[in-house]
């Protein structure tokens, strides 16, 4: 296929002149059911599945934009990561990766507090940058020097990719890689006990194709039975239901506030708003009673989606937690699901009380150390 040619525009300071210029989307990937999912044939490069932000580096000089998912640039959140790349990649160059944060233990992943990275405030964003630096992991090359890459082999990138980031140092690091599966199997098991969220595969034989699915991803899936503890209404109407929200018992007795699902058909969703008409109560007879101060404000947890919900009503009507219902889900983030679970199923079966914590499935724990210095 031909090069990817996106629209051209000039850096910070007017002087950005690449072979690939911003904005430009990143290739995507899509999801199979797990490692025997991935199609064989031996024509494949696995890497770890990354949990931060996903980001396209554009270096010209000194000319620096550090891009997103959704191509807006993010250069003014990290300029810890600004100068670590200036150091440490090549004078001119694209290179797409991944914005991490590793925790304050230093041995897993922290997406948490990584989205509080992105803030408003410069003076907020600055302290940030000393409190909490992110770092960046290099997995694709899609430019070098006065070189268009993105019509080559993902095998010849890789390797000048290699070539490219020989010298790096922490906070930039350079992805693992392997074409044995088996290790890649290996890798899913360990390094989720170090945050990470997976395994992507690239053809070794593919170009890069800009915000098409032409990688292959498989995340772990678990399932757990969670109180349903409140529902959100969906933007159509008032009788509507758009999200249920998800309990889990703590040792305490505490009903903790772990997630949400909400991916129902429309007729489903009507349905759900009747059936669930029984059990609304008030916030008095309910496990989050404090939540009744923040009602049309962000409840139930009061940080939740603070700056990228832009203002969005998270107020929820409370139910008697006496619903129990089965999810799938990844892995979690501290004591909530990192990403939204997917229904399952109804649990009439399991008394409430007995969802707790303890049914959750632990990963083992990996360093993250050891994770990115497998890349070298």
């Amino acid at each position: 296929m031909p090069p990817y040619r996106p629209g051209r525009r000039p850096g910070k300071n007017g002087h950005m002149e690449l072979p690939v210029m911003p904005p430009v989307p990143p290739m995507l990937a899509k999801a199979v059911s797990g490692m025997d999912g991935i199609p064989g044939g031996g024509d494949l490069s696995y890497e770890p599945k990354w949990d931060g932000f996903r980001s396209i580096i554009f270096r010209d000089g000194d000319d620096l934009e550090i891009g997103s998912r959704n191509e807006k640039p993010m250069t003014r959140y990290f300029p810890e990561l600004v100068a670590a790349l200036k150091e440490n990649l090549p004078p001119r160059c694209v290179v797409d990766g991944e914005i991490i944060l590793i925790g304050s233990s230093g041995d897993r992943l922290d997406f948490d507090t990584l989205q509080q990275r992105i803030h408003p405030a410069a003076s907020r964003v600055k302290l940030l940058a000393q409190q909490t630096p992110a770092s960046f992991v290099a997995f694709d090359l899609l430019a070098l020097g006065d070189d268009d890459y993105t019509g080559m082999p993902f095998s010849e990138r890789r390797a000048a990719l290699e070539k490219a980031l020989a010298d790096s140092k922490a906070p930039v690091h350079l992805t693992a890689a392997t074409t044995d599966k088996d290790t890649a199997a290996q890798w899913f098991e360990q390094f989720e006990g170090a945050g990470l969220d997976g395994i992507v595969a690239k053809r070794l034989a593919g170009s890069y194709e800009p915000d098409k699915r032409v990688m292959f991803k498989v995340k772990h899936e678990r399932t757990a039975d969670c109180v349903v503890a409140g529902y959100r209404l969906h933007k159509s109407g008032p009788d509507v239901i758009g999200s249920l929200l998800l309990g889990l018992y703590k040792e305490d007795g505490g009903l903790a506030s772990v997630g949400v699902i909400g991916a129902f058909p429309m007729k489903r969703r009507m349905e759900l708003f009747d059936e669930l008409q029984p059990l609304v109560t008030d916030f008095e007879n309910h496990p989050w009673a404090w939540a009744k101060q923040e009602e049309g404000e962000r409840t139930p947890r009061n940080a939740e989606g603070s700056r990228w919900s832009a203002g969005k009503d998270l107020s929820f009507v409370p139910l008697r937690p006496e619903l129990v219902v089965e999810v799938r889900y990844d892995h979690m983030e501290g004591e909530r699901f990192r990403h939204t679970a997917q229904f399952n199923r109804w649990r009439p079966d399991r008394d409430p009380e007995s969802c707790t914590y303890a049914q959750l499935e632990e990963p083992v724990n990996f360093d993250l150390a050891s994770v990115l210095e497998t890349g070298r």
